[in-house]
């Protein structure tokens, strides 16, 4: 063709940078015939493309580098209800049920321990282990060994209820409640 070279075209695929020269109706043809993925198989396509994806950067999944801390539903505000029905609220409507229902079977015998009901608050839960904690401790009760013993439950059956309430800290008063 004697026509000027206007439009560039890649060589291959190894060699993106280097270019052929063509007219307009031979680049329109070359491009028209030339198959970037031409001698790979679907496994290395795949590659190159999940690869491509992010601009051949690398990656990683979500929620992995950020500590053990995961995403949970309950960290959602919602507080126009818009997203009650969604799946993604569906814990809630799950733990309405239980709550009707009784407590879960692990926790039964802590609230047994401390003298709850259920539904437990977590206000409640505290000022009935004060309590407890103030009764049983050994200098409240002149050192006797049962005392020691039940108060020892008592602290089991806090940290239970505490942990499954979502309280991540101790209460100051709990701490020293408990302190030797």
């Amino acid at each position: 063709c004697t026509a000027a070279g206007e439009f560039r075209a890649p060589r291959s695929r190894s060699r993106l940078t280097e270019y052929l020269w063509f007219c307009l109706p031979h680049v329109r043809e070359y491009n028209a015939a030339w198959d970037y993925y031409k001698g790979m198989g679907p496994s290395e396509i795949e590659a190159h493309l999940r690869n491509d994806t992010a601009w051949q950067r690398p990656t990683w999944p979500l929620g992995r580098l950020g500590g053990t801390r995961r995403f949970a539903p309950e960290f959602l505000r919602d507080p126009l209800g818009m997203l009650n029905d969604t799946p993604l609220h569906a814990h809630r409507r799950e733990g309405k049920r239980q709550e009707a229902s009784g407590p879960p079977p692990e926790l039964r015998a802590a609230l047994d321990v401390l003298g709850l009901d259920w539904p437990v608050e977590q206000p409640a839960l505290r000022a009935r282990y004060k309590e407890l904690a103030k009764r049983l401790h050994p200098d409240a009760n002149g050192g006797d060994r049962a005392a020691e013993e039940k108060l020892k439950d008592v602290n089991r059956a806090y940290s239970l209820l505490r942990q499954r309430l979502g309280a991540g800290r101790a209460t100051r008063a709990g701490a020293e409640a408990t302190a030797p």
